[in-house]
């Protein structure tokens, strides 16, 4: 018989290699706050659906667990991950200026799909990510 772990939470948790930048990047561009501290080497925010935590972790670190085989290390240039944050929002022109202000670069223009309308952004640090407005039923007018 296989157990299952019962899931009791959700983090998104973001490296930066400047803490209190990102902090500035994160409060101004989507408007949350920090709630907690965590010894100077982290922070959470909330006032979105889930609690971010902004990790420091020093360019050229080595991410942990690193695969005896990996020889990758840290660095905050423009990178591609397939994991990434989307922020639904009301008003993507708004929070697209907002996070640009803010000190994101914008990828390419605002497009419109069936479901919504969508921002691709690159946050101070390299990371991805996505602003998104939804339409309608959102995915859900999607047609198979």
């Amino acid at each position: 018989m296989t157990s299952r772990t019962t899931l009791v939470g959700l983090y998104a948790v973001i490296d930066v290699d400047d803490l209190d930048r990102a902090i500035g990047f994160y409060t101004a561009a989507f408007g949350l706050r920090v709630a907690r501290t965590f010894g100077g080497k982290a922070v959470e925010l909330l006032d979105g659906p889930i609690p971010i935590h902004l990790v420091y972790k020093r360019t050229a670190s080595t991410p942990t667990p690193l695969s005896p085989n990996a020889k990758t290390t840290r660095d905050y240039m423009r990178h591609w991950t397939p994991v990434h944050l989307d922020f639904v929002v009301d008003d993507v022109d708004g929070a697209v200026a907002r996070a640009v202000a803010a000190g994101a670069r914008l990828e390419g223009e605002i497009e419109t799909h069936d479901w919504g309308r969508i921002a691709v952004l690159a946050d101070p640090f390299g990371h991805g990510l996505c602003v998104l407005q939804h339409v309608g039923r959102g995915y859900d007018e999607i047609k198979d």
